[in-house]
């Protein structure tokens, strides 16, 4: 898992590392009489802009190619100048671990949003019930057996759920989330193809008041940008059902473009979350290091396999040790 970035990242470090130790040497040459004042505290070497400038430009072409979004680059390059810029390094300490330390702590403030969700927190706490959650996402990406598993997890903490299938546009998308609903045990309410899938999304919302469930998972149909149509309908959805979360569906073998799709559907509709599919198999990492910075909603699961209990609650610090922990 992210082996690409693990791998730029290493080589900022062992950069940077080769210039402080370059300064070291300087420093050890100097006479007596320069050194004066050092010794009772150490030689220390301060870790100067041009120290780590060249290697930040390398670092930057290298995170782009590693589908990491240019805003979150630019914002990662200026959290690793305020880590090391002016820090000092004494000579004979690890330099490796400091610069690593500071890499990390970079990388997990840029990972953090502003607004964090506790989803199970925020079910239980609206008073009326049901808690409704849309899904929306482009054609590929594994929304509805997202929403399955998602499904299977709140179901297993406790919550009554009920799924809307409200793409009905696709043919077989309601075979499809019926027979994924199925095996979680959860019960779907649909209508015909080419129904309204706002009027799907309601009678959802009314089957779970009559049976006091708690949550509704409204499945749309996949959109891409060339498709207004399906993208009005979706904000139509929204406007009916008035869902607490709308949350956003990516595939993050898609890269930087699973960004810019992000953005897309933030700017229909607004997004207050994310789920990232196919996150074992991501060798880059660019989605999930940019897509919480890039549209300021925070990742809240990420799917690690096949089955439906592989939706993993996100995690900064395990994504940040999943980055820089070797495999």
């Amino acid at each position: 898992m992210f082996g690409k970035l693990r791998e730029k990242l290493k080589k900022f470090t062992k950069t940077v590392e080769e210039k402080i130790e370059e300064e070291e040497k300087a420093l050890e040459k100097e006479t007596p009489e320069e050194k004066k004042g050092f010794i009772e505290k150490l030689l220390q070497v301060e870790i100067k802009e041009k120290d780590v400038e060249e290697a930040l430009d390398e670092l930057e072409i290298e995170l782009l190619e590693a589908d990491v979004a240019l805003e979150t680059v630019e914002a990662l390059r200026e959290k690793i100048k305020e880590k090391l810029v002016g820090k000092k390094v004494r000579i004979g300490t690890n330099k490796g671990r400091l610069i690593e330390e500071a890499l990390r702590e970079a990388v997990l403030d840029v990972l953090t949003p502003e607004k964090k969700i506790d989803l199970l927190e925020m079910i239980k706490s609206k008073e009326e019930k049901p808690f409704v959650i849309a899904f929306v996402g482009f054609n590929g990406s594994g929304k509805t057996t997202t929403i399955a598993k998602l499904a299977n997890w709140l179901k297993k903490n406790g919550l009554g759920v009920v799924i809307a299938a409200s793409d009905t546009f696709r043919a077989g998308a309601i075979e499809q989330v019926e027979e994924h609903a199925k095996r979680v045990g959860v019960k779907v309410i649909k209508h015909d193809y080419g129904a309204d899938p706002a009027a799907v999304a309601y009678d959802a919302i009314q089957h779970a008041k009559a049976r006091g469930l708690d949550v509704v998972l409204i499945d749309t149909a996949g959109r891409n940008e060339l498709n207004r149509n399906l993208m009005d309908e979706m904000k139509k959805i929204v406007r009916v059902a008035k869902p607490d979360l709308v949350i956003f569906v990516g595939d993050s073998l898609g890269g930087n473009s699973v960004v810019e799709q992000a953005k897309q559907f933030n700017e229909a509709v607004r997004i207050d979350g994310v789920i990232l599919t196919k996150l074992d198999a991501d060798a880059r990492g660019g989605a999930a290091l940019s897509i919480s910075h890039a549209i300021g909603a925070p990742i809240l699961f990420v799917g690690v396999g096949q089955g439906y209990d592989d939706l993993k609650p996100f995690d900064e610090k395990w994504f940040v040790e999943r980055i820089f922990g070797e495999e």
